[in-house]
């Protein structure tokens, strides 16, 4: 298969760092693969390699030849003054110049409606541009522009006036445009709601070109890519499947590595015994060449920091950084060094999150009747009747600005509903997570951030206990205001499992997070013995635990309750979808029966029959006609004229085809009833 992209030995490092080292792996044409990893590892730095934004410490990237690539960063950056519509048509700039050509030649022609040479060069762009798209340009890009979540008022706004998000999605739209064979996405859903991010997967899963995506998005990479790279202390592991299939395959690999990695040191501890027994015997000389290998194979392990896979024999490895007696260990030495070698750990260096409630909650957490909540003189959604039950998950979900924060705020007594009232259950125990860490003091470290929650913990605790949420020496002591965003969720998590609390309202916890830390969020919050109203776009983390969806319209200002899971409840919407299709193609037929009379005689059903096979030669000979024409215009006369007036030809009998076959359905209606 060809390579859109092959990438070669490469490595990255930023002295004395470094990032990543000896990736190789290629794309092929109409690939779908996404990089997956830890915060910091280098996902990041690898793209922008990639798309030629920065260079490699070494190694080679070999773009095929002509190939295209597109790439979209984090957080976009414009220095535009185009309108949003202007800078989406720069995408297309040789399409636009094909389109201008056309317009030049065809007012050449109609000065000189006899030149071969022009009018055979015509056709051929005329092809070309038809080929490419260039007559439902325009409304591609209204396509691509809404199904991003633009609107038409949006189209004149100017790239510099757009915020950051909207910036991105942008450069999204317009990279979807430009069409590259290689798009490259870095956290493509950041700024989409879900109603994009399902759009955009349809459309990836239709593209034409490869697509090489780093996403936190579980589901949305469950639904796009066929191929999984793992970048880890481990190395560079290439997984076949989507996320779902990755997490199986990664499972057992680590089970396979496990047991080769144990059976390996137990092989290395016999070695070593048979050293001990025999190095001052008669058996010396085969002895110290044991002890010889088994140096090499200690200090290999060493090098490399992790055991390889299971093809690779250690003689092999250790003999790639030689032998020979003067690298030949102790006895003691090596039998030291052994024991210090750990099994290499499969799982990151992540957080390590703990959520217990200390008392039962009372049966029915939370519950109410006629509600509704918004602002004075502004309602955002209302809902007939709710109920939530001990140990339940409940995810609430809904568009950007539809009222899912305003919503939690007001369970929490901090905005009072414009109607109705929440009514909390019995002993109730609230942890709350907000979107924004709100509740974080900026002014404060944070050890004094966790100090202030009053558990008691000595200072030597608290750092201890900030160690397991990624925080270590010297950033235990900065101020909150100076950290980033991932670093105020992890922090904000730290504080939620200590509160204790047997409800836990959480808005995007987790935002910010990496796919291992995500994983082990997902985790505890299954294993948690309370309740759960979580607000998230995270869908994986949605369908792994809801047993509740509740959807807010803010068109209809309501809110739905569905009761299972989120699987359950696509899978709901998608048949009534279907279903209302279903209900639509029956009204229009009803309604034609009804036109058409229902009862009609056998004489009255062989008269149509007849009209039937009279309109069926007249579909033919109307279909023959457009095919004649269209062969014409592909080879255009000399005669500019006659050009006008085969396309005023094609037009008509386009229409008049239409009418046919509409008149054939209803007579077909007439005679199958």
């Amino acid at each position: 298969i060809l390579a859109v992209i092959t990438v070669t030995n490469l490595s990255k490092s930023f002295e004395p760092i470094n990032i990543f080292s000896g990736i190789s792996f290629s794309i092929p044409y109409r690939a779908r693969a996404s990089i997956v990893g830890p915060n910091g590892i280098g996902k990041t730095a690898l793209l922008r390699i990639l798309a030629d934004e920065d260079k490699a410490t070494s190694g080679t990237v070999h773009i095929a030849k002509g190939a295209k690539i597109g790439y979209l960063p984090q957080e976009a950056k414009f220095d535009s003054a185009h309108t949003l519509w202007e800078e989406c048509l720069s995408a297309i700039s040789e399409l636009l110049a094909l389109e201008e050509k056309l317009t030049e030649l065809e007012k050449i022609i109609g000065k000189d409606p006899h030149d071969e040479e022009i009018l055979e060069k015509y056709g051929e762009m005329q092809t070309e541009f038809e080929h490419q798209g260039g007559y439902q340009y325009q409304n591609l890009m209204k396509q691509v522009l809404s199904g991003l979540g633009f609107v038409e008022s949006d189209y004149r706004m100017p790239m510099n006036l757009l915020s950051g998000g909207q910036r991105t999605r942008a450069l999204l739209a317009k990279l979807l445009l430009f069409n590259p064979d290689l798009l490259i996405l870095d956290e493509p859903t950041n700024h989409l709601d879900i109603q994009a991010v399902e759009w955009l997967e349809s459309y990836l899963r239709d593209w034409e070109g490869a697509v090489l995506i780093v996403s936190h998005d579980r589901y949305f990479l469950d639904r796009v890519v066929t191929h999984i790279y793992e970048m880890s202390p481990v190395g560079f592991e290439m997984y076949r499947g989507n996320y779902s299939a990755y997490l199986l395959h990664r499972e057992q690999r680590w089970i396979d590595r496990q047991n080769y990695i144990e059976s390996e040191f137990a092989r290395m501890q016999k070695e070593l015994e048979y050293i001990r027994k025999n190095i001052s015997r008669q058996r010396t000389q085969q002895a110290k060449g044991k002890l010889a290998r088994l140096s090499r194979e200690i200090r290999a392990i060493e090098k490399l920091g992790f055991f390889g896979v299971r093809d690779k024999s250690w003689s092999k490895i250790a003999g790639q950084i030689g032998g020979g007696d003067r690298n030949t260990l102790r006895v003691d030495e090596a039998a030291q060094r052994l024991s210090a070698l750990k099994s290499p750990s499969n799982q990151v260096n992540t957080i390590k999150i703990s959520m217990r409630s200390k008392h039962r909650s009372g049966n029915i957490v939370l519950n109410g009747e006629k509600f509704e909540i918004g602002y004075p003189g502004k309602s955002l959604f209302s809902v007939n009747k709710f109920e939530l039950r001990r140990q339940e998950c409940a995810a609430l979900i809904g568009p950007n600005g539809s009222g899912k924060t305003t919503f939690l705020k007001t369970i929490l007594k901090q905005i009072n509903p414009t109607l109705g009232e929440v009514h909390q259950g019995a002993s109730l125990k609230i942890g709350y997570f907000a979107q924004a860490h709100e509740e974080l003091d900026p002014n404060l470290t944070l050890i004094e951030e966790i100090d202030r929650m009053g558990t008691g913990m000595l200072e030597r605790e608290i750092r201890g206990y900030l160690g397991k949420y990624l925080f270590s020496g010297e950033d235990q002591y900065k101020k909150v205001g100076v950290l980033s965003g991932g670093e105020s969720g992890r922090l904000a998590l730290a504080k939620l499992s200590l509160m204790n609390a047997n409800f836990l309202l959480l808005d995007e916890p987790s935002n910010h997070l990496d796919i291992p830390a995500q994983e082990i969020l997902q985790q505890v919050l299954a294993e948690f013995d309370g309740t759960i109203l979580m607000v998230s776009h995270d869908r994986y983390l949605i369908d792994a635990l809801a047993t509740q969806v509740w959807d807010i319209d803010p068109i209809n200002q309501s809110l739905s309750i569905f009761k299972g899971s989120y699987s359950e409840y696509k899978g709901i919407l998608a048949e009534d979808e279907l279903k209302g299709e279903i209900e639509i193609k029956e009204k229009f037929v009803s309604k034609k029966i009804s036109e058409n009379n229902t009862t009609i005689s056998k004489h009255e059903k062989q008269r149509v029959q007849k009209k039937i096979l009279s309109l069926e030669d007249r579909i033919l000979n109307i279909e023959n006609k457009l095919e004649g024409l269209g062969k014409k215009l592909s080879k255009p006369s000399e005669n500019s004229s006659e050009i006008i007036k085969i396309g005023e030809d094609y037009a008509y009998y386009e229409t008049e085809l239409e009418k046919a076959l509409e008149e054939w359905e209803n007579l077909q209606l007439q005679i199958n009833i």
